[in-house]
């Protein structure tokens, strides 16, 4: 399988989008959906995020969507918000791509680290990322405040 890796467009927020919104269904969490694609190609302008994708025979098949965070006590860290495969081609090393492909960002960008997280019911996403020897956080509690 021919798979390529490279920065993300705004021609291809639709397509990143619909990923996204795979994710939600995924997630169970459709309902809570309430970007849009209008609103990712203007916040993509901005600069709030960036987004790498897999594409195969010119379809993307994934997504790996990033931004930097602040760390008062690390400095600069890349967020990695989501990674994303298509039902179709999950299993295939696509996620391994984005993944890889996310850690040569940050490691670019001279960030001291990468941030994440995943569902602790998604056992085949935590076993992904336990290979990479990563830490699993105990401590903190995730908050946040909708708007």
């Amino acid at each position: 399988m021919s798979v390529t890796i490279r920065k993300g467009t705004k021609e291809d927020v639709p397509s990143a989008f619909q990923l996204v919104k795979e994710l939600a269904i995924f997630e169970k969490a459709a309902d809570i959906l309430v970007n849009t694609p209008e609103k990712m190609s203007r916040d993509l302008d901005n600069n709030l995020f960036n987004f790498i994708v897999a594409e195969k025979d010119g379809h993307i098949i994934g997504i790996s969507l990033y931004y930097f965070r602040y760390s008062t006590w690390k400095g600069k860290r890349l967020y990695m918000e989501d990674i994303i495969v298509t039902e179709s081609h999950r299993g295939n090393g696509i996620g391994k791509l984005l993944f890889d492909g996310t850690v040569a960002i940050a490691k670019e960008m001279a960030c001291t680290g990468m941030m994440w997280q995943v569902l602790d019911w998604n056992t085949s996403a935590v076993n992904f990322y336990r290979k990479y020897g990563t830490s699993f956080d105990d401590e903190w509690i995730n908050c946040n405040l909708d708007f």
